[in-house]
């Protein structure tokens, strides 16, 4: 997937195309539907597809005190739409002076003379776009008919509840990251390089692979989870690419921690030297919160049925 950042630099190969935008956060299953369609009528038009998001979030610029946590910021959330076979997103620094534009002149500039869009593929609630937040879904459709290219609107989606980020944030937070995965139509996933930490889980038996603190993903409540860890470095297929791992987020009250890490065991393994390693967690299901025990002892002990329920949980064999 191609990446750049002004409509004037819109690769030649992606103009004409099929276009959408929006911050995507997260790239969950109500992002999904405008995604597979915008996916479906390139392949109609035989046309490459583009997706145009933003960074920051305009919020943070526009209201930093609303700014919401990021579900899948930047190169994350790029990663995601790739995945999903986008082929290109023009990903528009968000600025102040930016935000004065007119949401007539964001449209023209960006899908009819950077992009050459010959269709726009919005979800129903799009609006609140350009200076005043004045543009919506109509005015898409007068400058379509105007300009020439085909506006299709995707309704809202969900299960008794509409897919949004802030759902998706909110159980998140909860701690619910099972609740959040049926949103997002996948695991939640942090990524991000192995670092040193306190080694106090091999001294413990069970080492640890300890997440950066720049780390791309919001960490859910603090917890133990069932997961996944994912070797970003090794190649699809290979054996060890994709391990299954008890993973605790928190401060390690029962060492008396001050500062939230997320940490992965991965589940029989004391083999593995993961330091330096770009590596992603996929979070699946809360096992417990987190505890202070009152002995080493008490701690080993939940930590070896943390391990068995997450083995239930990811249907990991024992050596």
């Amino acid at each position: 997937m191609q990446r750049w950042t002004t409509p004037e630099a819109t690769p030649d190969a992606l103009r004409p195309c099929v276009a959408t935008f929006g911050n995507f956060d997260g790239v969950h299953r109500g992002h999904r539907a405008i995604l597979d369609r915008l996916l479906a009528e390139g392949r109609e038009r035989a046309l490459p597809t583009v997706t145009v998001t933003f960074d920051p979030h305009p919020v943070e610029v526009l209201h930093p005190e609303r700014a919401p946590e990021l579900i899948a910021p930047g190169a994350l959330r790029d990663e995601l739409l790739g995945e999903l076979g986008v082929d290109g997103v023009l990903v528009v620094p968000f600025t102040w002076e930016y935000a004065q534009t007119t949401a007539e002149d964001f449209v023209v500039s960006t899908f009819v003379e950077g992009l050459g869009a010959t269709c726009l593929v919005v979800g129903a609630d799009t609006k609140g776009y350009g200076r005043g937040y004045t543009g919506d879904v109509e005015l898409l459709r007068t400058l379509g008919e105007q300009h020439g290219f085909e506006v299709v609107v995707i309704d809202d989606v969900g299960d008794g509840e509409r897919w949004s980020s802030s759902a998706v944030r909110r159980l998140l937070a909860e701690g619910d990251v099972a609740a959040a995965g049926e949103i997002l139509g996948r695991p939640h996933r942090v990524v991000g390089e192995v670092v040193h930490g306190e080694h106090r889980g091999r001294e413990l038996g069970y080492p640890t692979a300890n997440m950066s603190q720049d780390s791309l993903g919001i960490l859910p409540a603090d917890g133990v989870y069932a997961g996944w860890l994912v070797r970003r470095g090794l190649p699809e297929g290979h054996p060890d690419r994709r391990l299954p791992a008890a993973v605790s987020v928190g401060t390690n009250p029962t060492f008396d921690g001050v500062r939230r890490v997320l940490e992965s065991y991965v589940l029989d393994r004391t083999d593995l030297d993961l330091y330096g390693e770009q590596v992603g967690v996929e979070l699946v299901e809360r096992i417990r919160p987190t505890l202070r025990f009152s002995s080493v002892d008490e701690l080993l002990d939940a930590m070896s049925t943390d391990v068995e329920r997450t083995r239930a949980v990811l249907g990991a064999t024992a050596p």
